[in-house]
């Protein structure tokens, strides 16, 4: 039985194209079908990030509007070929698909692929309303920081709203250092905000931005921290017991010292 996740966020700019990106490239990695659908019309982006943006010939509009089948719209990845991605428009507004339409096209995507993971647009507007629909698990992305938690405590209440209970959390863009200086929200406040099983803690990894560049997910690269706990997201996806990693912080001489300082 296939499985259908969403990856929502309150906040923009906490990483939920990377984790969507990372978590569909972990699973075909894995040796599962994956199927990545953006449904954020008007901002697209999920493309950029696995390097398919000129492979694109139709878009999720013109499959639920009926011009083509959903299979001619999908984008088969370049190293992994039970890796897809089904666009959407640059050009609509995120208007252009109602739930039922996404409600459909998943239950069609289901006879074929293992996984479907949809791309949600930030915010809970309509294209927030249209892309949780036909989720099985909804993964919120948010980032230790007070304005991105609130944010995220909004999107799990309107998930509860709409009748989606299997809730999972992932926290990226961890800075170890500045949650030990007490400049960034530790898991225990996070939790106590939360109250959300957690999924997957992500660190700060200037290794993710230059994936994004290359168009190669760090979930491929060995010597990424971010790429590493995105494999352990993708593990726990499938169900093993793994615990959460120890971050390195950053233990600079130059560092240290401002700290000596400081007391």
């Amino acid at each position: 039985m296939s499985e259908i996740y969403v990856v929502t966020s309150g906040k923009g700019g906490v990483g939920k194209t990377t984790t969507t990106a990372n978590l569909g490239m972990g699973l075909a990695m894995r040796g599962k079908k994956v199927v990545l659908v953006d449904t954020d019309t008007g901002l697209r982006n999920l493309d950029l990030l696995l390097g398919l943006e000129n492979r694109i010939m139709y878009d999720l509009i013109d499959v639920t509007e009926g011009r083509v089948a959903y299979k001619k719209a999908l984008v088969r990845h370049k190293k992994y070929d039970n890796l897809f991605l089904l666009p959407t428009s640059q050009v609509k507004d995120k208007m252009a698909v109602n739930p039922e339409q996404l409600v459909k096209l998943c239950d069609d995507l289901r006879k074929e692929f293992d996984y479907i993971i949809i791309d949600c647009p930030a915010g809970i507007e309509q294209g927030f309303k249209t892309a949780i629909a036909a989720a099985d698990t909804a993964l919120v992305v948010t980032m230790p920081e007070i304005s991105a938690v609130r944010d995220a405590d909004k999107i799990i209440g309107e998930l509860g709203r709409a009748d989606k209970e299997n809730i999972k959390l992932i926290v990226n863009r961890i800075r170890p250092q500045m949650v030990e200086d007490g400049d960034m929200l530790d898991m225990e406040a996070i939790n106590d905000i939360l109250s959300l099983d957690c999924i997957g803690q992500v660190p700060d990894d200037l290794k993710v931005v230059t994936s994004t560049n290359k168009g190669e997910p760090c979930v491929t690269m060995n010597d990424s921290e971010a790429g590493q706990a995105y494999r352990n997201i993708v593990g726990r996806m499938l169900g093993e017991d793994i615990p959460f990693m120890e971050f390195h912080k950053d233990g600079g001489w130059w560092k240290r010292l401002k700290r000596m300082f400081k007391r």
